[in-house]
């Protein structure tokens, strides 16, 4: 095959006829109304800015400044780059109500090769960003464990440090401490180390189960954890009110390097917006996607920005900057100002929001792989549909057994950051899809149209950027892994997802000669 040849196979693309006739054979069950989608949206975008990644971005990291109090700045930075991606999201999502999110968009608007690097980029955002909430889930699970110390012998309540932390984190550990690696966990024949975080491991097998059972099951459950997870971030931030001292507010901005801080700060903060596109991957199973999708898109924009600038405002006027707790930032708080009580309770609301963005990044992972392998790219078995719970369950025992293998030497820094490149170049590439439909589908209906194009969708795609080139220049450790990402994933599809494409082509070809 010539290089012609393959340079129109790769900037193949599916028509949008296409691809909504094949939602309207999909095997997936449609049970998902708007209430359903803005819990799956505040679910995920709530508990992981809130819970996880709050306090590092407050206070830096080894490779980069930490924002401070401005972090409220980094939050509405945050919130206005989202706009544009989310307005662009809820029109196109409008227009392809079908699973996939980013990849299908891509696939319809660039053609195949871009359709898969997205995709895959997409598998980055999700199942790495699982590890990165696996990894604080554990850390408000000893938290809510503590609360118990009356009731539960020490054995529970202080179970070894290596069923905790994954090795990487072990070593800093130790190295922080000045302890002994070789005394603090067991090695196999002296030589393979075992440090294993048990409880992220056994509550990704959970959600996965619940997962195979069925979306609408699972969205109720996550219905009442999204409760638990609101009334708790509420209290915090009216009780935490009374103990703000105006004073852990100066300075306001972080005395080094004041710019890169909120920069970072604002990168950090993306992280938790994957919501949106979490929202979109639910589209086959949505009742009315065409009016639901952008209502959910954009209410859950609205929600959670108005609680992220809130309790930044509460976290960073009760505790001073050096004293906020990364692991457990909110929980710790209210221990700061004696409420251990209170405490205890921030740990249940944490533990039920960290679950449900579990049980919606490991949703958003299976949905996107089941789009990938419809289209070939992946096995075919690997889109199997459960006959009795009608989900992808092979599919999502995938994903699962993915976040688990990571999640054995993958630290939560590195995994926010590198969930955070996916995050920024799918939001780029929905604002590149809405000109391109705008240029190639101009009469095509559209129940949703983001208002002042092209401005709007250019104003995201020159936002991200930024953020995107800073970040590469900031944090080299997780650069150097998306790239290597980037190459893994452009090695599968040169040996193996292009030939399958061209074998399922010819497959076609023969059928209807």
């Amino acid at each position: 095959m010539n290089l012609k040849q393959i340079s129109r196979n790769i900037l193949k693309k599916r028509s949008i006829d296409e691809l909504l006739a094949t939602s309207k054979k999909s095997e997936l069950k449609k049970t998902l109304n708007v209430f359903d989608l803005i819990v799956i949206g505040i679910g995920a975008v709530v508990g992981t800015g809130i819970f996880t990644i709050i306090g590092t971005a407050i206070t830096g990291s080894a490779e980069s400044a930490g924002a401070g109090p401005a972090i409220v700045i980094s939050m509405v930075l945050a919130a206005v780059a989202c706009v544009f991606s989310a307005l662009c999201y809820s029109e196109i999502a409008s227009m392809i109500p079908v699973a996939g999110s980013a990849y299908t968009y891509t696939y319809a608007t660039m053609g195949e090769f871009m359709a898969w690097i997205v995709g895959w980029i997409l598998m980055l955002e999700y199942a790495i960003g699982n590890i990165t909430v696996a990894s604080a889930w554990t850390g408000y699970f000893i938290q809510f464990l503590k609360g118990f110390k009356q009731f539960m012998p020490d054995f529970i309540l202080n179970f070894p440090l290596w069923l905790r932390y994954d090795y990487r984190t072990m070593s800093s550990l130790c190295n922080a401490n000045g302890w002994d690696i070789h005394d603090k966990i067991p090695y196999l024949f002296g030589q393979i180390p075992v440090s294993i975080n048990l409880p992220a491991v056994a509550i990704v097998l959970i959600l996965t189960i619940l997962l195979v059972r069925g979306v609408k099951e699972s969205t109720r459950v996550a219905s009442i954890m999204v409760g638990v997870n609101m009334f708790m971030i509420l209290s915090f931030i009216i009780v935490g009110a009374f103990y703000v001292k105006p004073e852990n507010w100066t300075p306001f901005f972080p005395t080094y390097e004041p710019l890169q801080g909120v920069l970072m700060g604002t990168f950090l903060i993306f992280f938790a917006y994957i919501g949106f596109d979490a929202i979109s991957t639910t589209a086959e199973e949505t009742e009315n996607p065409q009016k639901d999708l952008p209502v959910a898109i954009l209410g859950t924009l609205v929600i959670c920005t108005i609680l992220y600038v809130s309790v930044a405002l509460v976290l960073t006027g009760i505790v001073p900057i050096e004293r906020i707790d990364i692991a457990a930032p909110i929980a710790h708080a209210m221990s700061y100002v004696g409420k251990d009580w209170f405490a205890g309770l921030i740990s249940i609301g944490a533990l039920c929001a960290l679950t449900t963005v579990l049980l919606v990044y490991q949703l958003g992972t299976t949905r996107i792989l089941y789009a990938i392998s419809r289209d070939r790219f992946l096995p075919k078995s690997w889109r199997l549909i459960h006959k009795k719970y009608k989900t992808p369950h092979v599919m999502t025992w995938i994903s699962g057994i993915i976040v688990i293998v990571c999640g054995l030497f993958m630290d939560l820094n590195i995994s926010a950051a590198l969930c955070n490149f996916g995050t920024f170049t799918s939001f780029v590439i929905i604002c590149i899809a809405v000109l391109i439909l705008r240029k190639t589908e101009p009469d095509r209906p559209r129940p949703f149209k983001v208002p002042f194009c092209p401005w709007f969708p250019i104003a995201g795609i020159v936002i991200c950027g930024i953020l995107i080139i800073f970040s590469l220049k900031t944090l080299k450790t997780s650069s150097i892994y998306f790239m290597l990402w980037l190459l893994a994933g452009l090695l599968i599809y040169a040996f193996y997802g292009y030939h399958q494409k061209r074998i399922e082509e010819r497959g076609r070809i023969v059928k209807k000669s």
